[in-house]
């Protein structure tokens, strides 16, 4: 691919998908910054808030196949375009609401309206870009999307004290509806051909596939409930359990939007110089699922440890989609992408939802008089989701550990030896002390 031909991909089919992932990213995690603001004006509870914040990853999650099919017959730039206007129009609706059903409602049309931001964005890069530049450029996808993280922090924050939380949302609205245009102007279409193989274009054959249902609990599980720590429970931990104030909050969920930004490109870079040398990604996955479970064995035990250091390898796991969307590009054709990426994020998003919202219920359990919740319940409601994602990574490793086994039966000294092999191996060992010539000048 010449440079100038390069550049003008990435300005016309790179960057306005970003763009749309950046605003998915901000509605996804801008709810753990106005969480109070919402408490204080409207009343919600802890429960209300789980409910309302995990609405947005089980929309999400449902509409993941209908999408992916639609990615793969109409092409990323109509469904990504006309899905931005119904969360533009859901962002309006959340500026105007005063209790929680119209929230609900507008906070599940923002979460159909960015659903396709990710998987349209990668179907983009499988259909412009060669496959050796994919992993790399997930990375930067995902790296420059993640900003919108960044975005509901410090930034936001700012504007919250000049402005409201109803009016920079008004704000997300008329942004999102200008991406939209521009990704239906801006971007080109790509006709593409099936490619002749022996695996059907069917969402069948993507649920099918073995390799899928070994690698998605461990990806859903760990990126899930990382997207719901940092989306929402973070705040409340580092408010009630750590006894953070307002600016030392929001300083923290800063530094792990920074760090989640490192990270995209971080997993991005690593798997682009694993495949060069002819490495897989399933290996980088299962080291990422091992130090989260071991950060948030930290957090519920209270290891004598910076706080901020678990929460950025929290923060961290959330892109770590790049390293699940990779393997499943070695998985599948490309005609296939949008629906076994959209498969698998049917998975991240609907255990982002059960997370999140199994997490406020736990919560909700303690407390009842309105009081910041006690440690117990936040160890109780972080050890249900770290049980679970070590259970993945054994399901993950089972093919792994028979293969392993296989090799050391296979082995002559790890074999065990029969009776009658014994008996042999004895008989023959005596003929052998009978065979040796006895010289009656040998020193002993």
């Amino acid at each position: 691919m010449q440079s100038s031909a390069a550049w003008r991909l990435i300005a016309r089919v790179f960057l306005p998908f970003a763009a749309g992932y950046y605003l998915s990213y901000l509605f996804r995690t801008i709810n753990a910054l106005i969480s109070g603001h919402l408490i204080s004006d409207i009343g919600l509870r802890t429960s209300d808030l789980g409910l309302l914040t995990s609405v947005y990853f089980f929309v999400f999650a449902a509409a993941q196949i209908p999408i992916g099919i639609l990615l793969d017959r109409f092409g990323p730039r109509r469904v990504q375009s006309a899905l931005l206007l119904v969360a533009a129009a859901g962002a309006g609706l959340f500026a105007t609401s005063t209790g929680l059903p119209s929230l609900l409602i507008s906070r599940a049309m923002i979460g159909l309206g960015v659903a396709a931001a990710l998987t349209a964005g990668l179907k983009s890069i499988v259909l412009w870009f060669p496959k050796e530049r994919a992993a790399l450029l997930n990375g930067y996808m995902i790296m420059l999307g993640s900003f919108g993280a960044v975005t509901a922090t410090t930034p936001a924050e700012h504007l919250l004290v000049w402005i409201g939380w109803r009016q920079l949302f008004e704000i997300l609205a008329t942004a999102t509806g200008a991406t939209a245009v521009l990704v239906y102007i801006v971007v080109p279409e790509r006709v593409t051909t099936p490619s002749i193989g022996l695996t059907p274009a069917t969402l069948g054959s993507v649920f099918s596939d073995k390799r899928f249902w070994r690698i998605a609990p461990l990806s859903a599980t760990c990126v899930g409930s990382a997207w719901s720590l940092q989306g929402l429970w973070a705040a409340p931990w580092l408010t009630d359990v750590e006894g953070l104030g307002r600016e030392s909050l929001v300083g923290q969920l800063f530094i792990m939007s920074i760090v989640l930004c490192g990270g995209a490109w971080l997993f991005g870079t690593t798997v682009h110089c694993i495949r060069r040398r002819g490495g897989g990604a399933e290996t980088i996955l299962a080291v990422v699922a091992m130090l989260f479970i071991a950060a948030e064995l930290a957090l519920i035990l209270r290891a004598p440890l910076p706080s901020i250091l678990p929460w950025s390898v929290v923060a961290i796991v959330g892109t770590a989609t790049v390293v699940s969307f990779a393997v499943i590009a070695d998985y599948f054709p490309p005609e296939l992408a949008g629906r076994a990426n959209g498969a698998l994020n049917v998975l991240h998003f609907g255990w982002a939802f059960l997370a999140q919202y199994g997490t406020g219920l736990i919560l909700e359990q303690w407390r009842t008089d309105g009081s910041h919740g006690p440690i117990l319940a936040y160890q109780i409601a972080f050890g249900v989701n770290a049980a679970l994602q070590i259970g993945a990574l054994v399901w993950f490793a089972l093919p792994s550990l028979r293969s392993f086994t296989r090799w050391m039966g296979s082995i002559a000294f790890f074999a065990p030896a029969s009776v009658s092999e014994s008996v042999e191996s004895a008989i023959s060992y005596e003929q052998a002390i009978v065979l040796i010539p006895i010289d009656g000048d040998a020193e002993w």
